[in-house]
């Protein structure tokens, strides 16, 4: 018997226990050690470019763009029409004895092109939006991956200011030790409590300012501020060549610049007066007869011969073909200066990590190393001189690569460098 109870134990535990799993099955597991995501450049353009209403605008205009090409192509509708004549009059003419009864259709005959020249203008117009839409995304890119920087450099201060905080309460503690064996006066460690207040402070500024940072930048794909940067590439300087072609920008007034020559051939067109034909049935009541009508129509071109509207767009044409010339200027003169500017603040960096990061470290290890033997040459002035010197040093180093990558993100920019992740956009809209 005891064997028995034993067993049905066992499978009630067991029975118990595939209930336990099936039931907690049900809920997705949880990792409670889970660490944020990390993402990259790349992964958070696709990201923006996904998520941003940029690309589904600049796709509805270039449907609109195909439908107005669609619409340009159309030849005018014929008119079918009646006309009565010889009747409401006086005499013969005051009932419907005498009235005349005329059946025509009507078809404008257009000349000099102007279908042609309707549909280029429209399929200019088509290219222009898919030239914009590409620059309107690339503006996208060059803006988030600006943002992408600030949150790095905030995230690289942030971590500065939690080192010095770290060196500050290493400094504090050997101070109050100082000021308990009576070889520093107390005022001396109050200075060194309140350096401590400061570095707390600012350390705590710097993670608010890493966190809103990153949350700015998760704004652009309606994220949230949870996750992490790699900082790869944030110390890395790497100089990447302008391309020698035109740009996105260069290219939609390109595109701008062919619309207006559309317009001139367009408006050329118009000055060519177009033929209206009439042809048609007319029925007598008096004697019930029929009989053919055909008529011709051509306006005269006495007065507007559209040389104002003519005028006026080859004006236009030759203004796009000035901004084509300015902008390119505009661009090498940007490139030119960007180029400098990342140039100067490499060989900047360069020298802060030969030549003064070493020295302000070394210097530094010698005021602590002095200070910790007990000898009365370094005070608190020169600790935290040293120490100030190597965090403004390192601080310096920071705000440089900041400004060498917003510049990068600018030379990328001009250069369309993230131009092949919108074709990943393509097949989504």
């Amino acid at each position: 018997m005891p064997l028995i109870r034993d067993a049905r134990r066992l499978a009630l535990y067991r029975l118990a226990l595939s209930f336990g799993i099936a039931f907690l099955a049900l809920f997705p597991a949880t990792d409670v050690n889970a660490q944020p995501q990390t993402l990259t450049l790349s992964d958070v353009l696709a990201r923006t470019i996904d998520f941003d209403p940029t690309a589904r605008a600049g796709a509805a205009r270039i449907r609109a763009a195909e439908a107005h090409l669609d619409q340009a192509g159309t030849r005018p509708n014929p008119v079918l029409g009646v006309e009565m004549e010889d009747f409401g009059g006086s005499g013969n003419y005051s009932r419907f004895d005498e009235t005349s009864t005329t059946l025509y259709y009507e078809e404008l005959w257009e000349r000099g092109g102007k279908r042609k020249a309707r549909t280029d203008i429209a399929g200019a117009e088509l290219a222009q939006a898919e030239r914009r839409r590409i620059a309107s995304l690339l503006d996208l890119a060059a803006e988030v991956q600006s943002a992408w920087v600030e949150a790095l450099a905030a995230q690289a201060a942030a971590a500065l200011a939690d080192d010095r905080l770290v060196a500050v309460k290493q400094l504090e503690g050997e101070f109050r030790r100082r000021a308990e064996r009576a070889l520093d006066p107390q005022f001396v460690h109050e200075r060194v409590l309140a350096t401590l207040s400061q570095a707390q402070i600012d350390s705590e500024q710097a993670a608010r300012s890493a966190r809103a940072a990153r949350a700015t930048l998760a704004s652009y794909w309606g994220g949230d501020g949870d996750f992490r940067l790699d900082e790869t590439g944030f110390t890395r300087l790497t100089a990447r060549e302008p391309r020698d072609d035109d740009s996105a920008d260069l290219a939609l007034l390109t595109a701008a610049r062919e619309t207006a020559a559309a317009r001139v051939r367009f408006e050329r067109a118009n000055s060519v007066q177009d033929v209206s034909l009439r042809a048609g049935l007319r029925h007598f009541s008096a004697d019930d007869d029929v009989a053919v009508v055909f008529g011709v129509s051509i306006p005269l071109g006495v007065y507007d011969t559209n040389r104002g509207n003519i005028e006026r767009a080859q004006a236009e044409q030759l203004a796009a073909e000035i901004d084509i010339a300015a902008a390119r200027n505009r661009r090498q003169r940007e490139i030119d200066r960007l180029t400098a500017a990342r140039s100067a603040g490499a060989d900047e960096i360069g020298r802060l990590d030969a030549e003064v990061l070493p020295r302000l470290e070394r210097a530094a290890a010698l005021v602590r190393e002095g200070f910790n033997r007990g000898g009365t040459a370094f005070t608190l002035l020169e600790v935290t001189e040293a120490q100030r010197a190597l965090t403004d040093a390192r601080s310096r180093r920071i705000e440089l690569l900041r400004r060498f990558h917003l510049d990068g993100a600018r030379l990328d920019r001009l250069s369309d460098s993230h131009v092949s992740l919108l074709s990943n956009t393509e097949h989504k809209q």
